[in-house]
């Protein structure tokens, strides 16, 4: 069986007529009811293999912009590198990866959801870290910090907006990524979208997962926003 070939089967029962006429609506709380274990086990991969995606790629990223922080001639080809997975089209890259690690694995969607998430934390993460100013930097090291305690407890918490809008950016990406997933039968909601234009255009089930998906998306990045005016409170400061 092969990766283009494979159609995932419908990922939830019709619970109404998928027709053009008033059996077929937009949105349906019967449909909602009738499979609601189906919907929440979708948000719940989703909402799981988002924050994988997110975790993993931070704790890649992040060391890779200390990289091409402190050695800047590695800082195009780290930047160069990252920005040429985020071009991959996600369907080819899904393909690419399919052989490695099989073609309805949710490995392989995790992995092409990192490689997208790279450039963003990557470009973000580095771009906080150059802002800080250099008076700082000079004052910490008068101060007897050395590279590795002036990065940890100066550089890295002044860089903290920066990384905090990467991760914004990279985790709304996300949600929105792994509904490419469905083409393999892991895309979350994205089973949902994908099983009701499937399902002969059943527009209740389409309306349903991308409701969700969006929603998702606004619930993450309002919670990143709390996250980040929580660890830096220094930019909440005005001046009187």
């Amino acid at each position: 069986m092969s990766f283009l070939s494979w159609v995932p089967a419908a990922s939830t029962p019709l619970a109404a007529p998928a027709d053009d006429g008033p059996g077929n609506p937009w949105f349906s709380w019967q449909y909602v009811n009738d499979n609601a274990g189906t919907i929440l086990s979708k948000l719940g991969f989703h909402v799981g293999i988002t924050l994988e995606t997110v975790v993993i790629a931070l704790l890649v990223a992040v060391p890779l912009a200390v990289v091409a922080y402190w050695i800047r001639p590695l800082t195009g080809p780290i930047l160069a590198l990252s920005g040429v997975l985020y071009t991959i089209p996600s369907l080819a890259l899904l393909a690419l990866l399919a052989p490695l690690l099989g073609a309805t694995n949710r490995a392989t969607v995790l992995i092409a959801l990192v490689l997208y998430a790279l450039l963003l934390l990557i470009r973000n993460a580095l771009t906080g870290l150059t802002q800080v100013p250099s008076e700082v930097r000079d004052a910490a090291a008068g101060m007897g910090y050395g590279r590795f305690g002036r990065l940890w407890h100066v550089e890295l918490p002044l860089a903290l907006p920066g990384i905090i809008t990467g991760l914004r950016l990279a985790t709304v990406s996300t949600v929105a990524l792994v509904t490419i997933g469905a083409i393999i039968g892991q895309g979350g909601l994205g089973d949902l979208i994908m099983g009701g234009f499937w399902n002969n255009f059943y527009r209740a089930e389409i309306t349903t997962g991308t409701v969700l998906c969006v929603g998702l998306a606004l619930i993450f990045d309002l919670a990143l926003v709390g996250l980040g005016r929580l660890l830096t409170p220094w930019s909440r400061r005005r001046v009187a």
